[in-house]
């Protein structure tokens, strides 16, 4: 009773009753579920990654943490204050903000070299949702408020992102992309902090970057006493960066003296700033409370406020439009630095791992009313070369930031806001691409140039915001075109000899491919036999064109199975009429000329995998060329990578040795088409009375200690390319004349 309700079940499905043993959904699935119990364990220990490498510690590696926290903290302190500013924050925000990303990230971290903190294209970014919120929200919600909600939620998208083992996302945006909008943005900001530097007000600086500057050109005539901080600190901290490059190449051996010296430039400009702007201000304050120079003033001590955040429900819908940009630059900054300091220092971060340091650091800054923080390229560059040897670092980093924030900030009074701007304007610069670099994209890959193109440009002439979306947007567009317009060759063979007694055969592009030398003569395959490679997946996007490109060489380069000249005009398709009476003779004869298509040998060597559409597109093509052939034609398949590739193949009926009269040519219909299903095109002839080329009996299982690479029972599945035509070409010697048939009638 079972037997026969099972058998009824496979006829309902179409599920053969004899099939091949192929992969199975069990099979797959008992690879994740070996053991649930240690995989939930080792998933908790994966998300400390401190718990690795803690109990190791030791004081080499203290020592070399101690320099490069404290290092790295005399230039987050005034980096911090001036990214706050540039974010439209009270200073004191940007210390919050470096507080907390230093001393939380270092329990999560998979790198020793990125310093997570305030940077400037998050502040600016934060600067435009602030203001955008403030158009349409005027005076309801606090700048400070807006930043931390933005933190909150778009830690907790990253920190879910993380959770989830999703961090492959960030893999669809190329290097060029975010190269791209991250050298519009550092331009962007620049231009932005000129104004600042010059003491020039009357325009929005905020606005498109070429609109800043041109109002900057034309603002000049109205410089203030603020550009002799300004340009003094910008060319002092270029002046003591190049005289200590310089000095390290001439005396190498002082070489580390004079990094150290280098990396005070920050404090020691702003501290030479700030007392210069306290001698000069002190005793000029107007009657008004206004100072001749714009200067900080008061920076409150301490953490203010400190406890659970006020997440407004009316606030996140308003910020809904801009929290997806804000989500990208977050993980995509700090996964670009990340990976680039891993390249660099031979060691490999887990990107999931990171984007989940970096959703905790944002949601538990929040408590601290911290605005969003990532990591900054030029501080992990200056952590790096310090010598750090652990995250821990970022503990030295943090203590740093508490005594500027509890015992320094009655001197942060007089820190001149143009001082702050050349801090900017001399991180930022650096995030500019070079021109070599941006010659490299060109080398490399000339379309994905023209995404960095754009992704500049727009960046430069619109926003921050659109630059991202058009680096993205791009990116995605080819790679969509690379998948539907997939690269396949018609290939050929060489032989290749060391001496006259060892030789090879490789298969080489029929067409020249400027890979291989061009004076090398390739002879192509068999006649008869047709060798195709693939070198992309075999996927619905693409399977139609390669579908289109098998065919149309079959049709240009084969004979052609059916006699025109016998058939009458009314039963002749209507949309292949053949030859006219007129020119048929001369049609024939050069039809006549080609060989017989016998066999196709398709190269699955680059294809990673395969869909239905793909599978179905195969079984057209399949059926296409068997019918202008007008005999059935062998399909030798090649290199197959997967499993499940050779289980889709197996159900549409290839590499089996199932007669092709008996095969369905639909695998997975749309819609069923009753009595539609198969047209046996060999007219009435019976199966029974045509020698099918891939009917061959299957070999008996091995007796000696040798078996076979590749099943026996899927006959025209090959280990390699070099067995796969061999069988096609053994199939065409042994091949007899082609059993005539009648017309083709055509429904």
């Amino acid at each position: 009773m079972l037997s026969t309700a099972k058998r009824i079940g496979n006829r309902i499905i179409g599920n053969p009753e004899q099939t091949v043993i192929t992969i199975s959904t069990a099979t797959y699935l008992k690879g994740f579920a070996k053991d649930p119990r240690h995989a939930a364990v080792n998933y908790l220990i994966s998300l400390f990654p401190i718990l690795g490498w803690i109990s190791r510690y030791n004081w080499g590696w203290l020592t070399g943490d101690l320099v490069a926290g404290l290092t790295v903290g005399m230039v987050l302190v005034p980096q911090g204050m001036s990214y706050a500013t540039l974010a439209t924050l009270p200073p004191q925000y940007g210390l919050y903000s470096s507080f907390v990303g230093v001393l939380v990230y270092c329990f999560f971290a998979t790198s020793k070299d990125v310093s997570i903190g305030p940077v400037a294209v998050m502040s600016q970014t934060i600067a435009q949702i602030i203001i955008a919120v403030d158009s349409r929200y005027p005076d309801k919600w606090s700048s400070p408020l807006i930043a931390t909600t933005v933190a909150f939620v778009c830690g907790f998208i990253v920190l879910g992102i993380g959770l989830l083992r999703l961090g492959w996302l960030v893999e669809l945006i190329p290097a060029p992309a975010v190269s791209g909008f991250m050298t519009g943005s550092a331009i962007n900001i620049v231009a932005g902090q000129v104004p600042g530097l010059m003491g020039i007000s009357g325009f929005n600086t905020r606005a498109a970057t070429y609109q800043v500057i041109i109002n900057t050109l034309k603002g000049l005539p109205r410089t203030r006493l603020d550009a002799a901080w300004g340009l003094t600190g910008l060319f002092a901290l270029y002046t003591i960066k190049i005289v200590c490059n310089g000095l390290s190449k001439r005396y190498p051996k002082r070489a580390r003296l004079f990094f150290f010296i280098s990396v005070t430039r920050n404090a020691f400009v702003v501290i030479v700033l700030t007392i210069a702007s306290w001698l000069y201000c002190r005793h000029r304050k107007t009657a008004s409370g206004k100072y001749p120079i714009a200067i900080l003033k008061t920076v409150p001590a301490g953490f203010q406020d400190v406890g659970s955040p006020v997440i407004d429900r009316e606030l996140v819908q308003a910020l809904a439009p801009q929290i997806p940009v804000a989500t990208i630059i977050l993980l995509l900054e700090h996964i670009a630095i990340a990976k680039s300091f891993g390249r660099v220092n031979g060691y490999k971060i887990n990107p999931n791992q990171e984007l989940i340091a970096i959703g905790v650091t944002n949601t538990l800054g929040t408590l601290f009313h911290a605005y969003p923080a990532t990591g900054s390229f030029s501080r992990s560059a200056l952590k790096s070369q310090s010598g750090v040897r652990t995250p821990l670092a970022g503990i030295f980093t943090a203590l740093v930031v508490i005594v500027a924030l509890y015992g320094l900030t009655p001197a942060f009074y007089w820190i001149p806001n143009a001082g702050l701007s050349a801090v900017i304007i001399h991180a930022v610069a650096g995030l500019v691409a070079t021109p070599s670099q941006v010659y490299s994209y060109w080398r490399v890959s000339p379309l994905e140039f023209i995404i960095w193109l754009a992704a500049v440009l727009v960046t430069v002439f619109s926003s921050i915001e659109n630059g991202i979306y058009t680096s993205i947007a791009t990116s995605f567009a080819l790679l969509l075109v690379r998948m539907a317009h997939p690269r396949g060759y018609f290939i050929g063979k060489v032989t290749l000899s060391r001496n006259s007694t060892e030789s090879r055969e490789v298969f080489v592009p029929l067409r020249k491919d400027d890979v291989t030398n061009q004076y090398v003569k390739v002879d192509p395959p068999t006649p008869g036999v047709i060798i195709y490679r693939f070198e992309e997946s075999y996927l619905y996007p693409n399977c139609s064109i390669a579908n289109s490109t098998i065919v149309d060489y079959v049709k240009e380069n084969m004979r052609r199975g059916i006699d025109f000249s016998a058939i009458q005009l009314a039963d002749r398709p209507w949309n292949d009429p053949g030859p006219t009476r007129g020119n048929s003779q001369s049609i024939e004869a050069a039809n006549n000329e080609r060989p017989v298509l016998h066999a196709i040998v398709l190269d699955f060597s680059g294809v990673s995998h395969i869909d239905t559409t793909a599978v179905q597109a195969l079984v057209d093509t399949r059926d296409e060329v068997q019918k202008w052939s007008n005999r059935p034609i062998e399909f030798h398949f090649a290199t197959i990578l997967s499993p499940w590739i050779r289980r889709s193949l197996v159900a549409a009926g290839f590499g089996v040795g199932t007669p092709s009269v008996e095969l369905s040519n639909e695998i997975a219909p749309v819609v069923t088409y009753p009595g539609g299903r198969r047209e046996k095109w060999w007219g009435d002839v019976p199966s029974s009375g045509i020698e099918d080329t891939e009917a061959h009996n299957e070999s008996l299982p091995p007796t000696s200690g040798t078996v076979p690479m590749v099943p026996t029972e899927t006959p025209f599945f090959h280990f390699d390319l070099t067995s796969a035509v061999r069988a096609a070409e053994a199939g065409v010697e042994n091949h007899g004349e082609r059993v005539e048939t009648p017309p083709v009638k055509y429904i």
